[in-house]
């Protein structure tokens, strides 16, 4: 399952996000959203935009390119 196709105020577990570019996964790991970290879809916003997801107390906004790259395990 990837990242894209949760819904809004789900939870999941991140599994894989290698397919990411080099340094949006470097950011990524700074904020804290690691491998096997949960994360928590706050919101998806319409027409393809961006989603906001918590991780590790941090919010975070990725574009749905990217969301559609990581790969997660729903709860």
């Amino acid at each position: 399952m990837i990242l894209s196709d949760l819904k809004q105020g789900e939870k999941a577990k991140v599994i894989d996000y290698s397919n990411v570019d080099e340094l949006i996964r470097l950011r990524f790991f700074q904020l804290g959203m690691k491998e096997n970290k949960e994360i928590y879809v706050k919101r998806k916003l319409p027409f393809g935009g961006p989603y906001v997801i918590e991780s590790c107390g941090q919010c975070i906004s990725i574009r749905k390119e990217e969301a559609e790259k990581i790969k997660v395990k729903a709860k």
